[in-house]
């Protein structure tokens, strides 16, 4: 059994799971995710991995109705940082913010089942405290990288100013 599944697109839009020898729609393809599955889709013809396409494609149509969890100034901030210098840094970033948002929903959870004698706003406060810690660790995390990039980039602006000297 391969690593990951896979599942072809074709150009009529369908989706192929190899895995099961059957076409899936979209929303199963949203169901693996959901189930933490690991797949790549891939282009029938080419063979072009188009796995982040179909997934902003899930994305954009669960957007589109109900109870969106992007706001426009939110999606707008996003597209800012398209070809600013710390592009590299922002998906980065936003992937570790939501790791730990899950990693503090899990451990809530847990704790909220194992409530022996504790107030849940006792129990709220810790995990806050405990979020911040985390949120402050990763924050400086992430400036210091951007300090280090910011000096790495003044060094090559020097060093081409330098060499037209």
């Amino acid at each position: 059994m391969a690593e990951f599944r896979i599942i072809k697109k074709y150009p009529n839009r369908r989706l192929y799971d190899t895995e099961i020898s059957s076409y899936i729609t979209l929303e199963e393809v949203r169901q693996l995710v959901v189930d933490g599955e690991k797949f790549e889709v891939r282009d029938a013809k080419s063979g072009t991995d188009l796995t982040r396409s179909v997934l902003l494609q899930i994305i954009s149509e669960h957007e589109e109705r109900g109870e969106p969890m992007f706001t426009t100034e939110l999606l707008s901030q996003v597209i800012r940082f398209y070809g600013d210098s710390l592009q590299g840094f922002m998906g980065s970033y936003l992937e570790k913010s939501l790791q730990v948002f899950l990693d503090q929903q899990q451990q809530f959870r847990s704790q909220l089942n194992n409530i022996m004698g504790r107030t849940p706003w006792s129990m709220l406060n810790d995990m806050t405290e405990r979020n911040m810690d985390a949120w402050k660790s990763m924050q400086q995390g992430f400036l210091t990288d951007v300090a280090n990039k910011a000096r790495q980039d003044e060094r090559t602006a020097k060093a081409k100013k330098d060499s037209k000297s």
